[in-house]
């Protein structure tokens, strides 16, 4: 009789065939047993409401001081070019103020790879706790650093000195939230409650535009140089402690509880998908370099629009356009709060109609509106560069909306803080931080106000192909975690599907 193909695979990984199939029933079903155990109850996760959604509160609003700390000195760049550099060309001041913005993000694959791992070892908060006192100090620490005019070039040497304090801590910050928020949520709603993060991220550039724009108003250019540019840096000091206070007083994420205490007891199907073992950043460049090579594209993407649009935006309009540096605030305020309004809705379709077609959205709007966008800047009204300025933003709100919930998903457990602060933080030093600055340069070789839409297509389509080849994980458990339900029923039916078939 005729051998048949090859269809089942033993417990070593080797296949056998059919007949030996039907020879053994019994054998075969027990080692698909033993390759696919059941989850029981009580190792799905069911979610406490009150719980995610302080743990929702406590990172996002941290994550919005941290930026807010980050934005103010995007938003100060012109001043801090001439209150920092020897005097010159205003180019030429710009292009060093941006360059020591730049420094910061240097450092932020140190500081990722510092924090990631510990985060990974001693805990989610902690952590997280740390960068917020680190970021509070780099940052209320400029704020009171002298003149160039006072003490020479002390001054850039002392501001790049805390810039990197910045830098480094922030690579412990994204990498900390979005693992914290995800590791909380129930699977169904991730990207809904992935969305605060990015929230807080707006509302830290929104409340530094706001209180920059704010201040040079009432006080004028001239006392902003002179004085109080100092303000919105010494803010930092009162704002940190109560992120310190929020972080602290949350208990760690449930993954990493269930994955530190060894003395739980959990069933097979549990072991199935989790691990004792703690990051290291061998094991991340080793194991899992497929994934940090994917999560680099996307966040390289994502960072270009990101920084062009909230970051450089602002100095475009005053150095290309002749805006006063208040009004193009102004206007980039405006579209941040619309944002705002709408990224938590962007969660939720990214919850039903799954990540990878919400950042397609994104992608392709960017290659596509980009330069139509600038062109429409370029025009210089009032209702033109609003329009201009909404479809960069609703463009962006599509990935500000997804990532958060997205990334994480990408490594397991036991790793994912690590590997997550790595890939987000090298791709962020590397193209993110170095947007102005090469935007600048840029116009600054060609004579090309649309440099800036280029920048973003080239990104755009890097992104494309990005998300093109991510797996989709919306609604699914994250890799090294059982399922997180919202409801003891949803645990059970979850229970019930597994029962095998009764056959009569």
């Amino acid at each position: 009789m005729e051998r048949e193909a090859a269809t089942s695979p033993t417990e070593n990984g080797q296949e056998t065939d059919a007949a030996a199939v039907r020879r053994h029933p019994a054998l075969f079903r027990a080692i698909k047993r033993r390759r696919n155990p059941r989850l029981r109850r009580s190792d799905i996760t069911v979610t406490d409401e009150a719980a995610v959604k302080r743990a929702v509160k406590a990172a996002s609003l941290g994550n919005a001081m941290e930026w807010f700390d980050f934005g103010i000195y995007a938003y100060l760049a012109g001043t801090i070019g001439r209150v920092f550099f020897p005097s010159g060309s205003d180019t030429a001041q710009l292009l060093s103020s941006f360059a020591t913005f730049a420094v910061a993000f240097l450092v932020r694959p140190i500081g990722g790879m510092v924090f990631g791992p510990m985060g990974d070892k001693i805990g989610r908060k902690k952590v997280l706790a740390l960068t917020m006192i680190l970021m509070a100090i780099g940052t209320a620490a400029i704020g009171l650093i002298p003149s160039y005019d006072s003490i020479g070039f002390w001054s850039p040497l002392l501001l790049i000195l805390f810039r990197l304090l910045q830098g480094f801590s922030t690579g412990g910050e994204y990498g900390g939230a979005s693992t914290f928020i995800a590791e909380y949520a129930p699977d169904k709603r991730r990207g809904f409650f992935g969305s605060f993060l990015e929230l807080g991220t707006l509302a830290g550039y929104t409340g530094a535009a706001s209180l920059v724009t704010a201040l040079t108003a009432a006080l004028g250019s001239d006392t902003m140089d002179a004085w109080a540019w100092r303000i919105p840096f010494l803010v930092a000091a009162p704002l940190g402690i109560v992120g310190i206070y929020l972080r602290l007083k949350l208990d760690d994420t449930p993954a990493f509880l269930k994955l530190e205490d060894s003395n739980v007891h959990v069933s097979e199907a549990a072991n199935a998908v989790e691990t004792t073992a703690r990051g290291d950043l061998a094991k991340i460049f080793r194991t899992h370099w497929r994934s940090l090579v994917l999560c680099i594209a996307l966040v390289g993407a994502y960072n270009i629009t990101d920084y062009m649009l909230l970051s450089y935006m602002p100095t475009y309009l005053s150095d290309e356009l002749d805006y006063s540096e208040s009004h193009g605030l102004m206007i980039l305020v405006a579209t941040m709060v619309l944002l705002m309004l709408i990224i938590n809705q962007v969660g939720r379709l990214s919850d039903h109609f799954g990540r990878k077609p919400v950042l397609m959205t994104g992608m392709i709007a960017f290659f596509v509106l980009s330069a139509p966008a600038f062109l429409l800047v370029q025009e210089g009204s009032l209702l033109a560069v609003s329009g201009g300025m909404l479809m960069l933003g609703l463009s962006l709100v599509c990935l500000l909306g997804t990532m958060s919930a997205a990334l994480p998903a990408m490594f397991p457990t036991n790793v994912r803080y690590g590997s997550l602060s790595v890939g987000y933080n090298l791709s962020a030093s590397i193209f993110g931080g170095t947007t102005p600055l090469v935007i600048t340069a840029l116009i600054s070789l060609t004579d090309s106000d649309m440099m800036p839409a280029y920048y973003a297509m080239a990104a755009a389509l890097v992104g494309v192909v990005a998300v093109a080849c991510m797996k989709e994980t919306a609604q699914k458990p994250l890799a090294g975690s059982p399922p997180s339900v919202q409801t003891d029923e949803e645990a059970a039916e979850i229970v019930e599907a597994q029962a095998p078939t009764p056959k009569f």
